[in-house]
């Protein structure tokens, strides 16, 4: 299992969210890995299999997403940032989404 994973259910349709792509960054906006959603809205490989504590963030291609469905949306992408710990050994990003709002927590 990838240090970071994703996943993305689209809350307007009630189902996984299929071809989202997702990047992950470094506070400096260095890419250091990327994928698209899979049939169940998951991206289980995002990234190393590890990072040094810091500030990191995971952004959504949303927009990209309801374009491909025929809908607009208000956020042409979603970025969630986050700190890495030291001595954590996963992180796990949910997104719930629809077209004009969207949440995200710490998942497991």
């Amino acid at each position: 299992m990838s240090f970071i994973s994703a996943h993305v259910l689209d809350a307007s349709g009630g189902r996984p969210a299929v071809g989202v792509a997702i990047a992950l960054k470094a506070a400096d906006g260095e890419e250091l890995g990327d994928g698209v959603t899979d049939a169940d809205g998951r991206v289980s490989d995002l990234g190393p299999d590890g990072l040094t504590p810091g500030d990191y963030r995971v952004v959504f291609g949303t927009g990209r997403y309801f374009a491909d469905q025929g809908q607009q949306a208000f956020h042409p992408e979603v970025e969630v940032r986050f700190t890495v710990v030291a001595g954590e050994q996963h992180y796990h990003i949910p997104l719930l989404l629809s077209p004009y709002a969207y949440t995200t927590y710490r998942g497991s």
